[in-house]
Formats: structure tokens, sequence, C-alpha cells
């Protein structure tokens, strides 16, 4: 069984899927613009120094989710992939989860942001599978807080491993498993797997990469 799990923001995306989120609803006076940025911004740099509270990030990020409707929130989200996201996916990315839905048993893409933002962007991949932090939801509204595991770091990994078991299979009983990304964050995941591959990684991620001999490529030489 061939396995093959692609990172979603600056991986697949030209950008991040979470900051653009937060920019959007900044642009649409969802959200107190000048307090908002600073913290979405703060917030950014920690996760790529290696710093982030993920707990700390979900409250923060989740907050927005719960002060309002799950019908406005999809009205501003379709809104949203038109604007940010469908400018940021290259002609490459979309080819690379092409082939590999050809020629995989099972697709997956992994994401430590909300499975509220990623779910429609793993659908417009063509991607069924999607393992995500998954926001609270009671009786159709969202809580503000996350649901169990948050996806990041060593919480991809735990995650991942829920989900082949689901699929009646484990990580250390598959033929080959890929995971392309490009953040050093995702280094816990990408030393289990048997086929890591670095996409236009982080500084740290790509001398990680060098030394170990992984491939490393770009998505982003096309544009969408």
């Amino acid at each position: 069984m061939k396995l093959v799990l692609f990172d979603l923001d600056n991986t697949l995306l030209a950008g991040d899927s979470d900051y653009e989120w937060g920019q959007f609803l900044i642009h649409k006076g969802v959200v107190d613009g000048a307090h908002y940025e600073a913290k979405n911004k703060a917030f950014y740099d920690d996760y790529k120094a290696g710093r982030l509270d993920i707990y700390a990030f979900l409250a923060f990020a989740l907050h927005p989710l719960a002060t309002h409707t799950r019908a406005q929130l999809d009205a501003w989200h379709a809104e949203y992939l038109e604007t940010r996201i469908r400018p940021m996916i290259t002609r490459a990315a979309r080819d690379l989860v092409d082939r590999h839905l050809h020629d995989a048993d099972l697709v997956a893409i992994i994401t430590a942001t909300n499975s509220f933002v990623t779910g429609p962007i793993a659908k417009e991949f063509g991607v069924a599978h999607l393992i995500a932090t998954d926001p609270e939801e009671i009786d159709g509204r969202f809580t503000g807080e996350v649901a169990g595991t948050p996806c990041f770091r060593e919480g991809k990994v735990s995650r991942l491993e829920r989900f082949l078991e689901a699929h009646g299979t484990r990580l250390d009983c598959l033929d080959t498993s890929w995971f392309y990304s490009d953040s050093h964050n995702d280094l816990p995941l990408l030393e289990k797997v048997n086929h890591p591959v670095a996409v236009d990684p982080d500084p740290t991620l790509r001398e990680h990469a060098v030394k170990k001999g992984w491939p490393v490529i770009s998505l982003r030489a096309s544009s969408p």
C-alpha cells in the first residue's frame, strides 16, 4: 500500500491559509484590524521560529468562528477561497497532487490549520482525506475550543496513526509512504515516512534535508 501525505501551508499553497484567513477577516471588518494584525503576525513569526504555543494560537484563531453563524462563516469562506486561496495554487502543485491521486492507494492532506479553513481547500485539490486540527462544534456552532489533539508537530504523527488505524493499517506496515512539507515543524512526521520531500523549505528544514539526502523541490516555479 502506498500512502502520500501533503502539508498544505507553504507546501501545496504558495502562502499560509491560516494567516490569510486572518487577513481576510481584517479586510472584511470582522475583527479589530490593528490588534488582530499584530497578534496574527506574532503567532506566525513564532510558528516560523519553531516556538509556537499551539493552544494559545488556537484560542486566538478559533474565537472568530464562535462569534458568527455557520451560514455566515461559509459565505465568507467561499469569498476567501476565490480571492485568497486560488491565487496561491500553482499549476505545479495541482499536477503533483493529480499524479499521486492516480498512483497512490491513499492520499491525504495533513495540516495544523483548522478543518473549517482547510476542508474546502482539500476539495479544491480533489483530495478526499483531510487530517487537520478540529474546532469543537456543538449543535451546528463552533465553540472556539479545539476538539482532540491539535494536528501540529508530534500531534501530526499521533493524528496520522489514528487515521491509518481507521483504514486498517499502520505506518510501519505500509510498502511506501511519502510526505511533502516546507516546515521544520513537520520533522517529527518527515522522520517517520520512508520518502520525505522538502518543498520550498524553510532554512532549518533545507539544512536538515541536505544532510539527510532528502529530495528538495519547488512548487513555486509556475504560476496558477
